[in-house]
């Protein structure tokens, strides 16, 4: 059994059991590849996948356990490199985030900016998806650690840690009705088309169990997975938006109005998740530091520790203030 045969079956679960596509990523060849898998198959005495031809179909039952088991193996010399990486140089290497749009145009771009100005020999690359996902990747071992409000909790292989709190703001454009309200309510925006999130993305299921729990069904006509598109089509006169806090500019978005809705929804909490396992180099210990600053080194280590020992992570954080978003 080799390393690249692991590596090899691992790559073609995760490119859809398409080999030639696993063979262009990999900068190798197809032949080379199935030939490999099959010296793996002969030498197991069993099949990792089943095929219909020279087409592999699906994973055999016992090539989903012979992957999960490939999948630590291969992050565990990920992790030795890392090892190895930290005590030649602590202050090189590479640092691959997923995270949702929100996060990525909003929150993060004056944390990595701070981050890249003391770590200007790391590579930062940022992977843009739906929270689910996200997670898939974290879980997968494809990056470093992932950052979101929904969907990260779906994998048991993932350490969770709050990082800071955030509610909505209602946009409208300057000559809406609802301005001359002097209490705004569920019930008047429920008498409203509403813009909003797609259903799994960014507090989008605690504003439906709001107006679930009020006793009212909202008029939702639009929905996208990015701000500056509801905030478009709020501006087209299409509906009311209902948005993060962060993703509202009072620069940009000076020809709108926002409401901030803190008394309407209930706060939603932005998370960053690390797949267990992980070795933490130094400079990723500074990377959630920068972002919430409440996760400290000995908080992080508590967490992985409290995380390898089966206890509950969450106890960690208990009376931890989480802060709330602030630009």
């Amino acid at each position: 059994m080799k390393l690249q045969q692991l590596r090899y079956i691992w790559e073609v679960a995760h490119h859809d059991l398409n080999v030639s596509a696993t063979a262009q990523s990999l900068f190798t060849s197809q032949p080379g590849i199935s030939k490999q898998i099959r010296l793996l198959e002969d030498e197991l005495g069993v099949e990792v996948f089943s095929r219909s031809g020279k087409h592999l179909t699906r994973i055999t039952p016992a090539g989903e356990k012979i992957l999960a088991v490939a999948g630590d193996i291969l992050s565990h010399v990920e992790n030795i490199k890392k090892i190895a990486n930290e005590f030649n140089d602590n202050r090189t290497g590479e640092l691959t985030v997923a995270t949702t749009h929100t996060q990525a145009r909003y929150v993060l771009p004056p944390i990595i900016s701070r981050f890249m100005k003391r770590y200007p020999d790391v590579s930062l690359h940022m992977h843009q998806g739906t929270p689910a996902q996200i997670s898939e990747m974290c879980s997968d071992g494809a990056v470093d650690c992932a950052i979101a409000t929904e969907a990260l909790s779906q994998h048991s292989d993932l350490i969770m840690m709050p990082c800071y709190r955030w509610n909505r703001v209602v946009v409208l454009p300057k000559d809406h009705p609802l301005l001359s309200e002097s209490t705004l309510t569920l019930e008047k925006l429920a008498q409203h088309p509403i813009v909003t999130y797609v259903l799994g993305f960014t507090g989008r299921e605690k504003l439906d169990q709001a107006f679930a729990a009020a006793g009212l069904e909202p008029n939702v006509v639009f929905t996208a997975s990015d701000a500056d598109v509801i905030k478009t089509y709020v501006r087209l006169g299409l509906g009311v938006g209902i948005i993060a806090s962060m993703a509202f500019d009072p620069v940009r978005d000076s020809d709108l109005v926002a409401i901030p809705a803190t008394d309407l929804f209930p706060d939603a909490v932005t998370s960053i998740a690390l797949r267990k396992g992980t070795f933490m180099r130094g400079f990723m210990y500074e990377f959630l530091a920068e972002f919430a600053p409440h996760l400290t080194r000995d908080l992080v280590d508590e967490a992985f520790y409290s995380h390898a020992h089966r206890e509950d992570v969450g106890k960690v954080f208990e009376g931890i203030e989480i802060p709330r978003y602030s630009t």
